[in-house]
């Protein structure tokens, strides 16, 4: 096997670790009552809570920023699709499968990325959720 192949299959074992971490979670709260409102409130019960969630939050955004532009020189295709997934999965399980996708694609050289309109605002529309979201976590 290549170092790039060794690559991709770690960061599809990093995914499939983050899905059954997170989801085994997200199922134990669920079946104990908790729901989405329920859920986003959580979020800010205490100064750690609140912290870990700003901390995703933004690690989220410099990751989709990353994302888009790797796709856009690399021509991976549906780099929304990866976002979305990391809003309604877990971004620690959709970051890994795009870094695997962009192993695939990175060996054909790219041009720079090239952004288009719509990265712009579905960029500030994420940017707006993200800070909208660390702000109302971060409200006492």
């Amino acid at each position: 096997m290549t170092r790039f192949q060794w690559i991709r299959i770690g960061y599809w074992l990093l995914a499939l670790v983050a899905l059954l971490a997170t989801w085994s979670q997200n199922l134990h709260y669920f079946a104990n009552g908790g729901a989405g409102a329920a859920f986003i409130l959580d979020l800010k019960v205490n100064p750690a809570a609140r912290s870990i969630s700003v901390d995703i939050g933004l690690f989220f955004l410099a990751a989709a920023v990353f994302m888009v532009s790797e796709a856009r020189r690399l021509g991976v295709r549906f780099v929304w699709l990866y976002i979305l997934g990391g809003l309604l999965i877990a971004i620690s399980v959709t970051f890994p499968l795009f870094l695997a996708a962009r192993e695939m694609k990175s060996g054909a050289a790219g041009a720079s990325a090239k952004w288009t309109l719509f990265d712009i605002a579905a960029f500030a529309a994420l940017a707006a959720l993200v800070i909208g979201l660390g702000g109302f976590i971060l409200a006492s």
